[in-house]
C-alpha cells in the first residue's frame, strides 16, 4: 500500500509541474484533416461534413469542419488558413465547379490531397479524387415518376440550385430528359434559389402570383423542397399541388410517409463522407492510384418505399 501511495503521490506531483496536464499523456493524432464544407446552413451539409470529421476521428486524426457559406472567397480563405495550419489532407463539398478550382490547385501544389464530395469541380487532375452522386441518372428516375403522379398534361415550377454548381444542371437535365417529351406538361417558370430554403419559399411565394394554377413544382434539392412546401401551405395550395425534392434530407423523408410530399433522391451523404475520410486515411499511408470520379448511386423515395429510407440513407 505504501509503494501505491507514493507512485500516486509522485505522478500527481509530476502532473502539477508547470506545462503538464493529462492531455500529455493522450495517444497524438496521426495528423490533421480539414473538412471544407459549402454551407452550414442546411442540416444535410452538416450531416455530410459531421461524418466525415466523426470518420477522421476514428480513423485517429484530428479534423475540423469549415464553413464556405456557399460564398468562394470565404472557401478560398478556408484553404489559406489549412495549408498554413499543418492540415495532411483536404475532405471538400466545393460551392462552385469552375471558382472552386483554384483553391484545391493550391493545395495540391502544398502537398495536401483534396478529396471532392457531392459536388465536383471542373478538372480532372487538381483533386485527388472526386465522390459525386449520379444526379442527373437519379433525376431521371424523378422524372419517370413525376409523369406517374401528375399526368401527361399540367403546369409545373422547377426550383434550380447555385448555378455555377454542376450538380445544379445535372439535376434538371436529368429532369428534363423525361419530361420535356411529354408536350402537355407545361414549365411555367424555373428560377434559382440557390438551393436554399428561405430562398425556396420566397421565389415559389412570387411565382404563385403570376401562377396560381400549377400542379407540380420540381426541386433541385431538398432544402428548397421545404420551402416550396411552406409556400404552398401559407397559399392554401398544398393539398393540390405536388413537390418533388432531391437529396434524402429527413425533414423531406418524413414529409413523404405523411404524404405531403410526393418523393425525393436519397443521396447518401453519410457512405460519400465515410469513404472520403477512408480514402484520405489511405492517401497518407501510401495509396496513390484513386480513381477520378466515383459515381455513387441515387434511390428513388415514395410513399411506397419510404418505410425502408432514414436519417440520411437506407434503415438497417
Amino acid at each position: 500500500m505504501k509503494k501505491i501511495l507514493l507512485s500516486v503521490l509522485l505522478t500527481l506531483a509530476w502532473l502539477n509541474l508547470p506545462g503538464r496536464t493529462m492531455a500529455d499523456e493522450a495517444p497524438a493524432a496521426k495528423g490533421k484533416i480539414a473538412v471544407v464544407v459549402s454551407t452550414l446552413n442546411n442540416p444535410w451539409f452538416v450531416v455530410l461534413g459531421d461524418t466525415a470529421r466523426a470518420r477522421a476521428q476514428e480513423l485517429g486524426y484530428a479534423a475540423t469542419v469549415f464553413d464556405s457559406q456557399n460564398d468562394t472567397a470565404k472557401e478560398s480563405a478556408n484553404f489559406e488558413n489549412i495549408i498554413s495550419s499543418g492540415y495532411q489532407a483536404i475532405i471538400f463539398n466545393p460551392t462552385d465547379a469552375n471558382g472552386s478550382i483554384a483553391s484545391v490547385q493550391k493545395a495540391r501544389a502544398a502537398g495536401i490531397p483534396v478529396f471532392c464530395i457531392d459536388r465536383e469541380i471542373n478538372s480532372t487532375n487538381a483533386a485527388t479524387a472526386q465522390m459525386l452522386s449520379d444526379s442527373y441518372s437519379g433525376c431521371v428516375k424523378l422524372g419517370e415518376y413525376f409523369v406517374d403522379q401528375v399526368g401527361e398534361t399540367g403546369k409545373y415550377v422547377e426550383l434550380l440550385g447555385l448555378v455555377g454548381d454542376n450538380n445544379t444542371w445535372n439535376r434538371s437535365k436529368g429532369f428534363h430528359s423525361v419530361v420535356d417529351t411529354y408536350p402537355g406538361l407545361k414549365m411555367v417558370a424555373q428560377q434559382s434559389a440557390d438551393f436554399d430554403r428561405a430562398k425556396g419559399l420566397e421565389v415559389l411565394e412570387a411565382i404563385l402570383q403570376k401562377n396560381p394554377d400549377i400542379n407540380a413544382v420540381f426541386c433541385g434539392n431538398d432544402a428548397m423542397a421545404m420551402g416550396a412546401y411552406q409556400a404552398l401551405v401559407a397559399a392554401g395550395k398544398d393539398k393540390q399541388v405536388k413537390v418533388f425534392g432531391f437529396d434524402g434530407a429527413d425533414d423531406v423523408v418524413k414529409l413523404i410517409a405523411e404524404g405531403r410530399i410526393a418523393a425525393t433522391g436519397m443521396q447518401f451523404p453519410k457512405k460519400m463522407a465515410r469513404q472520403a475520410a477512408e480514402f484520405a486515411d489511405a492517401y497518407l499511408h501510401g495509396k496513390r492510384d484513386f480513381p477520378q470520379k466515383i459515381p455513387v448511386a441515387v434511390e428513388l423515395v415514395t410513399p411506397d418505399n419510404v418505410g425502408k429510407y432514414g436519417n440520411y440513407g437506407r434503415k438497417p
